[in-house]
């Protein structure tokens, strides 16, 4: 029978010494985020058969690399895993290459598939593909680094990003078919192909983002 549940003695030292980490990173790479990714490569677990722990645990660490430069996150994230001599209680050098693996190949913009399950996982739980949580992310994103920008500048940022991305000719790719993600992006894309509607939404959630800010 397929274990759906991480040991708990696991989730107490991720809970402890990992996840607290990510309250130090932008509003798009923080708690909130990493405990929906946890979320999802959990769901995930039920339906590929893939060792629990592993999932739970690439899917704590796999933005860690946040605390450098984002270009190389993936692969920093990598190497803060593989140097946690920590996790040798739970898991073999075997199973830790594959997670190292895993963190490394979960980027959005990678070229290729990644090298297991276990990479396709947490690429496939990191893709927030809800409407609403990819276009506050993305705004979230340019407020934090693009500061300079007015909103018509956020807007525009905004829009090249989502067709970049998003569109039927973005770079994103789902790497385990029918999983609930597939659903998300087509009603996604859906939306990226109505400018005049994502025009909407950005300003909805702009709007919200400003007057959170205000308070």
């Amino acid at each position: 029978m397929i274990q759906n549940v991480p040991s708990l003695d696991l989730v107490e030292f991720i809970e402890t010494k990992i996840l607290p980490q990510y309250a130090a990173f932008d509003a798009a790479h923080n708690m909130e985020h990493v405990t929906r990714v946890i979320r999802h490569s959990l769901e995930l677990v039920k339906v590929t058969g893939a060792d629990v722990n592993m999932v739970y645990t690439i899917a704590a660490y796999h933005d860690l690399g946040m605390s450098g430069p984002r270009a190389v996150h993936h692969i920093t994230g990598g190497k803060i895993l593989a140097a946690d001599a920590r996790l040798k209680k739970w898991f073999s050098p075997e199973q830790l290459k594959v997670m190292r693996e895993a963190v490394e190949d979960h980027r959005a913009s990678a070229s290729h598939s990644p090298r297991s399950i276990y990479g396709k996982i947490v690429a496939e739980a990191d893709r927030d593909i809800e409407t609403d949580v990819v276009i506050r992310r993305t705004i979230q994103y340019g407020l934090a680094n693009y500061p300079q920008l007015d909103h018509e500048g956020q807007w525009k940022r905004f829009k090249e990003h989502m067709d970049n991305k998003y569109s039927k000719d973005g770079y994103i790719r789902l790497w385990i078919p029918n999983s609930p993600n597939a659903q998300r992006l087509n009603e996604l894309r859906n939306l990226i192909a109505q400018p005049g509607e994502l025009r909407k939404a950005f300003d909805r959630i702009y709007k919200e983002l400003e007057e959170d800010k205000r308070r």
